[in-house]
């Protein structure tokens, strides 16, 4: 019986669907995991602060059509290494949608290098400030023998293979 081990791509990004099986937000789950070195150093997903009532508890609290009620993924995931003093420079996150401007903000200032994402999101600025901040985008798409992934700067030539 042969068994196909995962890239390290495919194992990190599976592991971002696993941490959003945990999101309390219903309007989106999402999940993220930062890694440095091979090494998970942190994971995140949406949902309210600790000790605060859950969208799925108490429904969003809607502002401008979003959410504010719960925490970003790529936020929370941020934060557990600011609170356990764990470095994210250099870091790569892998996360299951892309990120909002507000967290490619935070990414950029954490010194984050790398984003490796599954889904769109709608926020048009957020590219440019990931890119701005020297951030390499690239997105995964599914196949048959793992997740594809390509470069998904605006700078960049659509599906071309990372290297």
């Amino acid at each position: 019986m042969s068994h196909r081990r995962p890239s390290w791509d495919d194992y990190f990004l599976d592991m971002a669907r696993l941490v959003a099986t945990r999101a309390t937000c219903p309007r989106r789950r999402v999940g993220a995991v930062l890694v440095r070195d091979r090494r998970v150093i942190a994971t995140g997903y949406n949902g309210a602060v600790r000790g605060a009532p859950h969208c799925d508890e108490v429904g969003c609290l809607l502002v401008d059509g979003h959410c504010r009620r719960a925490t970003h993924a790529e936020l929370n995931a941020l934060l557990y290494c600011a609170a356990y003093g764990v470095s994210s420079a250099g870091a790569t996150l892998y996360c299951t949608d892309f990120p909002c401007v507000d967290c490619a903000k935070a990414l950029v200032q954490a010194q984050v290098r790398h984003v490796v994402y599954l889904a769109d999101y709608p926020d048009p600025n957020s590219a440019a400030v990931l890119e701005a901040g020297g951030v390499t985008l690239r997105k995964a798409e599914p196949g048959p023998e793992g997740y594809r992934l390509r470069d998904a700067s605006r700078a960049g030539a659509a599906g071309s293979e990372p290297t």
